[in-house]
Order: C-alpha cells, then structure tokens, then sequence
C-alpha cells in the first residue's frame, strides 16, 4: 500500500495548540516561544518536530538533549537549555490530561442508539445515552444521562448504570448489578457471573445457588477480560476510584475499599476485604475471609495467606514484610557458595581425622 493511503495510527495532527494555549489548559508556565504550534504529543525517545513530550523525574534531562520533541513539559523547579519548556506541578498528570482531550477529539463513539440494539420496552434509558450495535438491554434495566455503551454489550434485566459510564465492546453486566458514576469497563469483561460455590454431596459438586448481587461504586475503571463475581448473600463491592488493571479475578463477597490499583492477573478469593488504598501488584494471590489493611503495598507474586495490618509493605509466600522477604532471596543467592563451603570444610574435617588416626 503506499504510504499516502496508509491509515495514519499515530498521535500527530490530532491537536493543534500554542505552547501558550498548552500552558493555560494544564496552569503552566511557558519558558521560550510561547507561539510554537504544537501537533502531536508523544514519548521524550519517540518524539518527532512539533511534538510535546514531558520530563516527570529530573533524572531523565539529559534525554532533553537528543530528544526530537519541540517543547517539553518539566516540573517547576527544573531548567532545560535548548528547548521551549511548559512548567507544572505535575507534568505526568498535565501531559495525561492533554492526552485525554486529545482522545476525545479523535475518538470514535457511538451517537444515539443504534436500530439494530435489542432494549426491552420497560428498560430505563438516560438522555443523551449511547448504544450501539448489537447491544442488548434487557427487562427494567436501567442507563444513565451520557451514558456510552459500545457495540455488542449485553446488559441484564434490573441492572443499573449510573451517569457518564463508558462501556467498551463485549462487555456482559448480569442481572441486577449497580454501577455507580463515571465507571470505565473494557472489552471482555464480566461483572456479576455466580461466584464459584459447590458443596460435596453424595458423591459430586452440587452448585450454591449465588443469588447477592455486585455493587460497582463511583469512578471506577475495569480492565479488559477481568471478573468480578456475583455474591452468595449479600453483595460483592467494589469501592469508589479504585482502578482494575486486565485478567483479574474477584471472587463473591469481596468488599474492596477505596481507591486501591489492582494491577494484572491477581486473584482475590470469596469474602475477603481489602482496606482503602491498597495496592496489590501483579499476580498477587489473596486467600478468602481475611482482611488486607488500609494501605498496605505488594510486591508482585505476594501471596497473602493470613490477615495483614495497615499501612505496610509485603512480598514474599508466604506474605512477610518485604525488608525480611528481601533478606531471604538475599541470603537464598549464597546458597551456592555456602554449599562450597561447607563441602571444603568437610573435607578438610575428613582429612584431619585421617591424621588424627595414624
């Protein structure tokens, strides 16, 4: 294909805006050219003439030398030569935010609802909603003032969703769900699927019906192909803010806090809690009916096997504070010259009492 009819993927020519225009959309500072047109945003290693890109760490200046970028987005207190620069607070949040407005200039979504959507007659549906094609709104469901919900999603009956949602394609929300405000959920998940409950009778796994329901709260966001199971009683909750990375498992009863980051592939099991601001990173493991304290930090692969205090910082499995779990991979890698050791020693032990005998 020749270059002119390629689709164009990339981020340049989606904005157009002055250094000064810039600096008022995220309260900077301009330093140089106030006039320079910026087009495109990017990467400080990827940047191209009439892109912006950002230094949050002062330790990545010296990238502001080799850099193709036209200006650069620093905190206030550093200097760079050679460049037009845009001061902030916080140049990872403006430069996130300035990539934000571009996206929703450029990005496609539907608009009304589109005829080939099945919605049930007493389905409930918000002004300025948007559902697009294939998407099924069942029985007294009900969707929220600009709301968006992408094609093929399917939404059960007496299931809210609350105002500004935004559901990516291929999203299944079971019946009589809540979803709060501002909820984001990508591609592939499920929300409200029975969580895994059987008891043994008679020779087989007979099913616990799963008859709770899912409270998602305000202004979170939900990761593509992750779960997030119904509860047996009751309801499984997950709290306001709190951001889901893709691939994770969240089992019935689960009542996680505020604001937590569950980062890719953890697995929380049935009726465990999890304090406000909790940060479970990769593949973190998570035993059932216990409680992980406000605050508290892992490190990937923890697996927490017993009730954790607040506000500390784990690794390990079994989980263990990390300076102590940092000990033992330290003293694990002399494992092989302790064993070289040891085996000199015994042969030395050997040969005196070879000695010792004659």
């Amino acid at each position: 294909m020749p270059k002119s009819q390629k689709n164009d993927t990339s981020a340049k020519g989606m904005m157009r805006k002055t250094l000064a225009e810039i600096a008022a959309i995220v309260k900077g500072e301009v330093v140089g050219d106030r006039h320079l047109v910026i087009t495109g945003l990017s990467g400080i290693k990827e940047a191209q003439q009439g892109d912006l890109t950002f230094i949050a760490n002062p330790k990545y200046i010296r990238l502001s030398r080799t850099t193709n970028a036209s200006a650069i987005l620093t905190p206030r207190d550093v200097k760079v030569s050679g460049k037009s620069i845009i001061r902030t607070e916080n140049p990872s949040l403006a430069f996130s935010r300035l990539a934000s407005l571009m996206f929703e200039t450029d990005a496609f979504s539907p608009k009304g609802i589109h005829p080939s959507a099945i919605i049930a007659k007493d389905a409930v549906i918000g002004k300025n909603a948007a559902i697009g094609p294939y998407t099924i709104i069942e029985s007294r469901a009900h969707v929220g003032d600009n709301t968006t919900i992408y094609s093929g999603c399917y939404v059960g009956h007496r299931t809210v969703l609350g105002r500004n949602c935004l559901i990516y394609p291929n999203v299944t929300i079971r019946e009589r769900i809540t979803i709060g405000n501002r909820v984001i959920i990508h591609s592939g998940t499920v929300v409200g699927p029975d969580g895994f409950g059987y008891v043994w009778a008679d020779g087989k796994h007979e099913k616990i019906p799963q008859i709770g329901t899912v409270i998602i709260e305000d202004d979170v966001e939900i990761g593509a192909n992750a779960v997030i199971d119904r509860a047996r009683f009751d309801k499984t909750v997950i709290g306001k803010g709190t951001k889901i990375d893709n691939l994770v498992q969240i089992a019935h009863n689960v009542i996680m806090g505020k604001h937590c980051i569950i980062i890719a592939q953890v697995g929380i099991s049935g009726s465990a809690v999890i304090g406000d601001g909790v940060i479970l990173a990769g593949q973190v493991g998570v035993h059932g009916h216990l409680t992980v304290g406000d605050g508290v930090r892992t490190a990937a692969r923890t697996g927490i096997t017993k009730s954790i205090p607040p506000h500390i910082t784990i690794a390990g499995y079994p989980a263990q504070p990390y300076m102590a779990e940092q000990r033992l991979h330290a003293a694990l890698r002399r494992v092989p010259s302790y064993i070289k050791t040891i085996l000199d020693l015994k042969k030395r032990v050997e040969e005196l009492e070879k000695k010792l005998k004659k």
